[in-house]
């Protein structure tokens, strides 16, 4: 079991660089170069470029997804770290960990419809139902301080691999086949494929202190709050980064 938990967190940390580099190269430094290029330009490079870059991108996803999951049962449902001592399974922890996997259909919902066209608004409503799925993982499901980190993480990771193969693999496989045909993409996938990649990268932040964060001692009694602070910190060095790609420019 010892070898198994250090193959797959190996594992999950390749897969997880592959992914998320990725995620980033994709909006920080691509997206900032392909509104300048011509049509013969765009023509040429991105059924080259993006086919292949794709292709790390998505599996890195899965297996990054896949490895997590296995570990997550594993290391908490059959390593006993799910609660504290004396507590065990019982219906709320249950129900939190449907909530945990399903949190994506929710979070499609509210992205599809209006409230999505406003980040900051969207981003405070998903704030504050990460709040309430949170306290609930804590006081109806009686999860550990390592275990409601761990799986709020798990949150943002199964909502981001589904965004990949769900919604942003699905958009540019059309968006990559217009170009090359040298015919205008559909502007609604192009806008879906690049809004839920924001989302991604919004995600990305939060979700890496969630898994550094279950490995660490508890800093105190309002533990939770660390968590929240780091999420909201994480938003918005993401929106700094954004804004400093921006303003970067070529030779």
């Amino acid at each position: 079991m010892d070898i198994l938990n250090v193959v797959l967190r190996w594992l999950h940390v390749a897969a997880g660089i592959l992914w998320i580099g990725h995620l980033y190269f994709f909006n920080f430094v691509n997206a900032q170069i392909a509104g300048i290029l011509d049509g013969d330009t765009k023509k040429k490079l991105v059924p080259e470029l993006m086919p292949r870059a794709l292709y790390w991108f998505r599996w890195g996803a899965a297996y990054t997804w896949i490895t997590g999951l296995l570990l997550l049962m594993l290391v908490f449902y059959h390593g006993g770290l799910m609660f504290e001592m004396g507590v065990e399974w019982g219906m709320g922890a249950t129900i939190m960990v449907v909530v945990t996997f399903g949190a994506f259909a929710l979070y499609d919902v509210l992205a599809k419809g209006g409230l999505a066209k406003n980040l900051k608004v969207f981003g405070a409503v998903c704030f504050v139902i990460l709040v309430i799925i949170t306290y609930l993982m804590i006081n109806w499901g009686m999860f550990s301080y390592r275990a409601y980190n761990i799986h709020v993480g798990t949150v943002f990771g199964t909502i981001m691999a589904a965004n990949v193969w769900m919604r942003i693999w699905p958009s540019q496989k059309k968006i990559i086949a217009a170009v090359k045909g040298g015919t205008p993409p559909d502007q609604a996938m192009v806008g879906l494929a690049g809004m839920r990649s924001r989302h991604n990268t919004y995600m990305s932040v939060p979700l890496l202190y969630t898994m550094i964060n279950a490995h660490t001692v508890v800093p105190g009694a309002d533990s939770v709050i660390y968590l929240f602070a780091v999420i909201l910190l994480g938003w918005a060095a993401v929106a700094y980064m954004y804004k400093k790609a921006g303003s970067l420019k070529g030779f």
